[in-house]
């Protein structure tokens, strides 16, 4: 058994694309060399930014004799089929094996041995597939090939590839580069060759050629010197992990380095200075031990500088501090034109072709900002403000939310809309209320994100978001599949956590309640909710307040759970079945005793025939048996109690009043015969099943529960 090692080597490899490309080699590597019948003990896939490796483990030197079989036309098929299944294996008529279909057709199959091959030859085939197929989301080509479509595509210019198997090169070419044993190391420290032995040296060769092989490693080493630094310096890194490995796939071999910049560039807000040093130049942001943003940076160099990186600090320095002063004509340009004069600009801006301009999307918002909490859905945090002031307050809030999107700095940073609209309301001296509210009514975004709960955001944001769903959904433009491109779902799952973090009571519009249960089922499915609870209480009907339906289901996963919740799942699915098979799903539930009432939806007593073994609505024409009359019995105590549990929001009680049902349901099944001879003991006990499935669904749909 031996190592394979696999380099391809090529010009800067972009760091975002670095770790799906190890994944994608690994999936290709197996998928070739499956097609031989092998499988290594173990892969093991690197990036650095000018290579792509790949170490298989334990792979055979040769591989196994096998047998392939292909399925070919049947044996009564015209010739013409016939020939070209010969011509496509090979063989002959009298080769091919006859065989039985479950179908009872003579079916031909091609029986097709393959003796074993060097393993070095199936790699040397593997290679130029594996490079022909690679999914890079972008490449290119290159050279005077590219003239041809035809050519060869990668990500960038592919230089060279190192195959070895074993100690020895597996011989083969990529469209003129020829594999070997020969790499490069650092671009810098190591310009020159290096000849790798095998996959056992290939890792420490690089390394003395300053070339740091494994991702994870110089992530540790760019985590670790970062911290090492700050502390040095009385600071802290601000975490960021999307940073540290960003810049781990843009070195080989990385040294982080401290630099600071101008102290008064923080008269800028954080938010700013951080996107700036994050986005624009890949350094981290620290702060002081106060927790405020300092004026100082941690960025990292591919080199071992002999000065100790002096002049790389000081050229990133001059590099941010030109950034920072940009920002800070921005911020100071906007500072001079209060929100209310850029909110008349948004009339220029068209929000969608079909819905008009954001101004126009301005007005809707603030309008329904203002019914919420002159409704109630919406209402004040304190004794000290009334429900006018406040919908005065999100009114004003709604109808500055969108101006900082005409302003310099979010033209510049297009992620910091409403975070700067909150700065400059705040500095032209607007209610704290309202300056929170415009800084964060996109919240939440992300299932991480902060949920608002100060009442002028939470209106704001509700609006911003329902506005959205209600005209997109009106003017058909819905998530499809994977598409949704004005982000439909992700108002929905924002709007169902203010609903829930806040215990808002508001009823979802009819035509986005479907589209609202799917994403109540995405969104409670981390919570351990279960989704076929929600759908059975979805399925009821009539229940658009998502705190209730929620409260309901989880009351009912809780009930479900239990010995008693599963023995009344049982029996009610019993009834239910019974009653599908006899065709009566829409018989009336029929009253066994005085004072119990209520008719299904479908058909009434008088128009069956079946009923006229009743003498009237209020008794029997027989005497039931005691376990018929015990379950009459538990349905008149269970059935008010859990009407009234439910009327009161109280969904455990409505439960528990259901759970009594469980023995006689279970004894009544026992000893009962329902199908009875007698036409009168059928009706009465087929619509006291009905009740029954009644009675429970109350509660929710149980035939949509699982299990």
């Amino acid at each position: 058994m031996m190592d394979f090692l696999l380099e391809l080597r090529s010009e800067e490899i972009p760091a975002r694309m670095q770790e799906k490309a190890c994944a994608d080699l690994a999936r290709l590597f197996e998928g070739e060399i499956a097609r031989a019948g092998l499988k290594a003990d173990g892969i093991e896939t690197y990036a650095t930014p000018r290579r792509l490796a790949l170490i298989a483990r334990g792979l055979p030197v040769e591989t196994a004799a096998v047998s392939e079989e292909l399925k070919g036309p049947r044996a009564d098929a015209p010739a013409q089929a016939l020939e070209g299944f010969l011509k496509k294996t090979g063989l002959t008529r009298d080769q091919l094996v006859e065989r039985t279909d479950p179908k009872g057709n003579a079916v031909l199959f091609a029986v097709i041995d393959k003796p074993g091959r060097a393993t070095a030859e199936v790699l040397a085939e593997a290679i130029p597939a594996i490079v022909a197929a690679f999914p890079w989301p972008k490449s290119m080509r290159w050279g005077a090939a590219s003239a041809s479509s035809g050519s060869l595509r990668w990500v960038r210019p592919l230089q060279g590839i190192v195959a070895l198997f074993g100690n020895d090169v597996v011989d083969c070419a990529v469209d003129g580069i020829r594999s070997g044993a020969a790499t490069l190391g650092h671009r810098f420290h190591h310009p020159g060759e290096i000849t790798i032995g095998n996959a056992g040296d290939y890792a420490a060769k690089l390394r003395a050629a300053h070339v740091i092989l494994d991702p994870k490693e110089r992530q540790a080493i760019i985590r670790d010197r970062a911290a090492a630094l700050a502390a040095e310096a009385g600071l802290a890194v601000v975490p960021d992990e999307g940073l540290v490995a960003e810049n781990a796939g843009l070195t080989e071999w990385p040294v982080p380095l401290l630099g600071r910049f101008d102290a008064a560039f923080l008269e800028v807000p954080r938010e700013v200075i951080q996107l700036t040093l994050r986005t624009n130049q890949k350094y981290f942001v620290l702060n002081d031990q106060t927790g405020r943003l300092a004026a100082a940076f941690i960025c990292v160099a591919n080199i071992d500088a002999k000065d100790g990186g002096a002049a790389i600090t000081a050229g990133n320095g001059k590099v941010l501090a030109a950034r920072l002063s940009d920002a800070r004509f921005f911020w100071e340009q906007d500072l001079k034109v209060p929100l209310a004069e850029n909110a008349k600009k948004l009339d220029q801006i068209v929000f969608h072709e079909k819905l008009g301009t954001v101004a126009d999307k301005v007005d809707r918002v603030a309008k329904l900002a203002r019914w919420l909490v002159e409704s109630g859905v919406v209402m004040p945090a304190s004794a000290g403000m009334t429900k006018e002031a406040l919908a005065d307050l999100a009114e004003q809030a709604a109808r500055l939310a969108k101006a900082d999107l005409v302003t310099g700095m979010v033209g510049e940073f297009p992620e910091l809309q409403g975070i700067m609209g909150g700065y400059y309301a705040r500095a032209e001296g607007l209610p704290d209320a309202v300056a929170d509210a415009i800084r964060d009514h996109y919240k939440p975004v992300g299932q991480g994100d902060e949920v608002p709960t100060a009442p002028v955001t939470v209106a704001v944001s509700l609006a911003d978001k329902l506005d959205s769903l209600e005209q997109f959904f009106a003017i058909g433009e819905t998530p499809t599949g994977s598409k949704d491109p004005f982000a439909l779902r992700r108002s929905a799952l924002g709007i169902i956590r203010l609903l829930m973090d806040n215990g808002l009571r508001f009823a979802i519009p009819a035509d986005l309640l479907d589209f609202f249960a799917d994403r109540l089922k995405v969104q409670q499915r981390e919570a351990g909710v279960r989704h076929d609870l929600i759908d059975a209480v979805f399925a009821l009907g009539g229940e658009d307040d998502l705190v209730r339906l929620l409260a309901r289901v989880k009351a009912l996963q809780a009930f479900v759970s239990t010995e008693d919740g599963r023995n009344l799942l049982a029996g009610y699915k019993r009834a239910a079945n019974i009653l599908k098979k006899e065709g009566v799903e829409s018989l009336p539930v029929t009253p066994a005793k005085a004072g119990a009432s209520g008719e299904g939806a479908g058909v009434r007593p008088h128009e069956m025939p079946a009923f006229a073994g009743m003498t009237d609505e209020k008794g029997l024409s027989y005497t039931p048996e005691k376990e018929e009359a015990d379950l009459v019995a538990a349905l008149d105590v269970a059935e008010p109690k859990a009407a009234a549990a439910i009327a009161a929001e109280d969904f455990e009680g409505a439960m528990q009043a259901l759970a009594g049902l469980r023995g006689p349901i279970d004894a009544f099944f026992d000893k009962v015969t329902v199908n009875d001879a007698d036409p009168a003991k059928r009706t009465a006990r087929l619509g006291l099943l009905s009740r029954i499935r009644a009675a429970v669904h109350e509660v929710a749909d149980f035939s949509r529960i699982e299990g």
